[in-house]
């Protein structure tokens, strides 16, 4: 396996791994030294803290799911982008919004895990998972 199919497929089931609410298994596919970034948001650094930060996902009523749309890394394998819906949930809401993702490899572990997202856009999900539950 190409460097660059590793790493993509490192990602994919990093991000598979959250959505089965096995933190364990993300966790292992983490550099100790991760930094998570929800750009705009306060980094998360070290992989005790975003274990913690990821544990919530697998509480019960929590949860999370991604469809990852497109998946592309460089040339060298050390960078892999993602265009994705992630969902939230908590209890029977859902919030379903765009994220690309931005991932730095280094050993073939992630190292860097950054996020952006459009914060309209997220307020935008919140309001339509929130109109579902009249339903």
């Amino acid at each position: 396996m190409t460097d660059l199919l590793r790493s993509t497929k490192t990602v994919e089931d990093m991000l598979r791994a959250l959505a089965e609410r096995d933190v364990d298994r993300a966790a292992a596919l983490l550099d100790d030294g991760i930094i998570w970034h929800n750009v705009g948001f306060p980094k998360v650094r070290g992989i005790a803290r975003v274990r913690k930060a990821l544990a919530v996902m697998a509480k019960p009523n929590y949860g999370f799911d991604v469809t990852i749309h497109n998946i592309a890394a460089a040339p060298d394998g050390d960078v892999v982008l993602t265009e994705r819906t992630d969902v939230l949930i908590w209890r029977r809401l859902r919030v379903e919004f765009w994220v690309c993702g931005t991932f730095e490899l280094r050993d073939g572990k992630i190292l860097v895990w950054r996020d952006y997202f459009d914060n309209l856009d997220f307020a935008k999900a919140l309001v339509r998972g929130l109109w579902r539950l009249r339903s």
